[in-house]
């Protein structure tokens, strides 16, 4: 049987993108079980820093499927924690897996942090074959690939391995220094103004993403015109701090933003301030895009598909498509700025 290896990863990519952001300070990453007959048993992202491992996550879904045992079945349901996880796995995996094959974007752990090793547990539940997209940069981190193949496993590397760089990307810069985005809605016309244009699944993603991001940025005229709150409470996550990017520092002190416990409010003329962060969402308009394009790493642009006149979003560049996807009735797309 011959296993088309890209068309596995490539469903595990999609899945990592649905929480890219969302993982912070973690990368994204995509999992993917398949059995040994060429048959998908689970797909999985990580989806928090703190939670399992997207490779903990298919291996859960995994045994629940191929064990007919309704306890131990029932038990596992009950475990949420990645040490729970890993320790019912490695005890109770009755050689389930032995003939299945593991796809992930990125090599495996083989470190102890908030949780345990995912090398270890692959090792140690048998898996027979593991494809790898891309080999993990973070010395602290690396070597799940080398580790397997003193296991006995099979290990592939570099299967859409730029797919998988692109991914993650994000975390990569932030590892290093900082991570900078912008973030604009628009309707399907291209209009930004007159009211809330989001769906309520795409309000939802900006608030997961504001309770992970350090720092929000955004114009004055916009805290003016718009009135905003720019916290997490749909997801009842943490508020960012906020720079307020204007040269005139006279505000209105109801404007509820300001009244937001817990955060720092800055009102500054230069985007200096940025460098003290790592994690960066930009919001406004064209003219805050052209104001700090050579700022922004990627954009993160959500269309409506609604239509009103209104303000376009007048901006100047060329960006490179990495990721789209359906939010609701709006369309999500994340792309690199700065492209040739």
């Amino acid at each position: 049987m011959v296993i088309d290896h890209a068309f596995y990863m490539n469903l595990a990519l999609n899945e990592a993108w649905k929480y890219q952001g969302l993982t912070y300070p973690n990368p994204a990453v995509g999992a993917l079980l398949l059995d040994g007959n060429g048959s998908i048993l689970s797909i999985g992202a990580h989806q928090k820093a703190g939670g399992p491992h997207a490779e903990v996550h298919v291996l859960k879904e995994g045994f629940l499927k191929l064990s007919d045992d309704t306890a131990l079945c029932a038990e596992l349901l009950s475990l949420t924690t990645s040490h729970a996880i890993h320790d019912f796995l490695q005890k109770n995996h009755h050689k389930l897996f032995h003939n299945s094959i593991l796809y992930v974007t990125l090599e495996p752990c083989s470190h102890q942090g908030k949780t345990p090793p995912c090398s270890t547990l692959i090792a140690a539940v048998g898996i027979r074959e593991v494809v790898i997209g891309s080999m993990d940069t973070n010395a602290e981190a690396a070597g799940g690939a080398a580790y397997l193949a003193t296991q006995g496993t099979v290990v592939s590397t570099g299967i859409c391995r730029e797919q998988c760089d692109a991914l993650i990307e994000p975390f990569r810069l932030w590892q290093k220094e900082r991570f900078v985005f912008f973030k604009h809605a628009q309707r399907l016309n291209g209009s930004i103004d007159g009211g809330y244009i989001s769906g309520e699944s795409a309000l939802d993603l900006v608030h997961g993403l504001r309770d992970c991001i350090d720092l929000i940025v955004i114009g004055g005229d916009t805290v003016r015109s718009d009135r905003p709150t720019l916290d997490a409470r749909r997801t009842g996550g943490r508020a960012p701090d906020v720079l307020i990017y204007s040269r005139e520092t006279d505000f209105d002190r109801t404007i509820p933003l300001f009244e937001v416990s817990s955060r720092e409010v800055f009102i500054e003329s230069s985007l200096d301030r940025i460098k003290q962060y790592r994690f960066v969402m930009i919001e406004g308009g064209g003219a805050m895009y052209n104001a700090v394009r050579q700022e922004i790493n990627w954009h993160l642009t959500l269309i409506s598909s609604s239509l009103q006149k209104g303000l376009a979003f007048d901006a100047s560049g060329r960006e490179r498509m990495l990721h789209t996807r359906r939010l609701g009735d709006d369309l999500m797309v994340w792309s690199r700025c700065g492209e040739a």
